[in-house]
């Protein structure tokens, strides 16, 4: 599995884009994709959402079980990813594409955003 070097990545298994002009986009690494299984619901945050680092901000299905989804970041939801609520299906074939979930204009960062090495060493258990 490789990571995007570029993201940054989140314990709960979120990636971040560097913020353009304060505005970051997020999604779920393709570890999570595929320990979900096959997403087949999302519920994200709706635009003008205040979303706080590492709490809960929206659900995604799989035919296995409902998981929360956590904001990586503090700010405001600016766009949802409304081709993922068509098709879920979209996290597991393109996470770090087409299956983004949403972008938040970024108003606190934590300190303990990982990088892909720093995500590869932590999701292999090593």
């Amino acid at each position: 599995m490789s990571n995007p070097q570029q993201l940054r990545y989140s314990k709960e298994h979120e990636w971040l884009s560097t913020a353009e002009d304060g505005v970051a986009t997020v999604g779920i690494t393709e570890f999570a994709a595929n320990a979900l299984g096959d997403v087949v619901y999302a519920q994200l945050p709706a635009v003008g959402d205040t979303v706080a680092a590492g709490e809960s901000c929206g659900e995604l299905e799989s035919t296995k079980s409902v998981s929360d989804l956590y904001s990586p970041v503090d700010g405001e939801i600016v766009e949802f990813n409304q081709d993922v609520i068509d098709d879920p299906s979209l996290v597991n074939s393109a996470p770090f594409e087409g299956g983004w979930l949403f972008k938040v204009r970024v108003t606190g960062e934590p300190d303990d955003l990982l990088s892909a090495a720093e995500y590869d060493a932590f999701s292999s258990g090593n």
